[in-house]
C-alpha cells in the first residue's frame, strides 16, 4: 500500500521523511517513551534512521502497518508518530488492528495526540475496512489512557503478566473501538495518496 496523508484542524499526518531523524532522535531522549513504549534505550541516531528508513517504509510496503509523522499545519513541527497495525496479517483475526502513539514531551497537553487517533482510526475504519481497533497500553500508563478514551475507546480490562519491558513481566490494560463507537463525521480532509519516502524506518508501535 502507498502511504496516505491526512489532515485535521491542526496537523498534517504524512508519510515520514529522512528530514525527520533528527527531530525523532530528539524526542526519543525523553526517559517517558522508552518507558512506555517499545522504543531502544538508549536510543541512538542510528535508531532514528532504522525507524524512519527501514521500519516505516516496510510497514506501508507490505500492508502490515502504517505508521504516520504527525506534524503541525502551521509551521510543520512534528509533534510525535501515530501508528496503527493489521492484527488480521500477524495473527488469525480479522478486520482487527491495534493502535499505538507517542508525542514529543513540549507538545503533549495540547490535545494533539487525541486528534491525529481520531483521524487514523476514522481512515482505518472507512479505507481498510477494520472492524474493531485496539488499544493495549502498561497498566499505569494514564497518559495514553486519557488520549484513548478521549477518541472514544472503552477500556476492557487488564492482561495479567502480558507484557516482558525491560526484562519483568507486567500487566497491561486493554481497550477497544468499534465503527459504531463514533459519533458520525464528514471524512478527514485531505485524504490523499502521498509519494512514499525514502526507505527508513520504526520499531513495534508505542503503548
Amino acid at each position: 500500500m502507498k502511504p496516505v496523508t491526512l489532515t485535521t484542524d491542526r496537523l498534517l499526518l504524512r508519510p515520514f521523511e529522512p528530514s525527520d531523524v533528527p527531530a525523532v532522535h530528539t524526542a526519543c531522549q525523553d526517559p517517558a517513551i522508552p518507558r512506555w513504549t517499545a522504543v531502544p534505550t538508549p536510543y541512538g541516531l542510528d535508531d532514528a534512521e532504522r525507524f524512519v528508513g527501514t521500519a516505516v517504509p516496510e510497514g506501508w510496503r507490505n500492508d502490515t502497518a502504517y505508521t504516520f509523522a504527525v506534524a503541525t499545519r502551521d509551521g510543520g513541527t512534528l509533534v510525535g508518530s501515530m501508528g496503527l497495525v493489521r492484527l488480521d496479517r500477524l495473527r488469525t483475526v480479522e478486520r482487527q488492528a491495534e493502535l499505538g502513539y507517542w508525542t514529543a514531551k513540549e507538545h503533549r497537553g495540547k490535545g494533539y495526540t487525541a486528534e491525529a487517533a481520531g483521524a487514523v482510526v476514522r481512515w482505518a475504519f472507512r479505507e481498510l475496512g477494520v472492524e474493531r481497533m485496539e488499544w493495549l497500553a502498561e497498566a499505569g500508563n494514564e497518559g495514553s489512557w486519557a488520549v484513548a478514551r478521549k477518541v472514544g475507546f472503552r477500556r476492557e480490562g487488564t492482561l495479567r503478566a502480558k507484557l516482558v519491558h525491560g526484562g519483568i513481566r507486567r500487566d497491561l490494560w486493554i481497550g477497544s473501538l468499534l465503527p459504531s463507537d463514533l459519533p458520525r463525521e464528514p471524512a478527514p480532509a485531505g485524504c490523499a495518496t502521498a509519494p512514499a519516502p525514502d526507505p527508513t524506518p520504526y520499531l513495534p508501535h508505542p503503548r
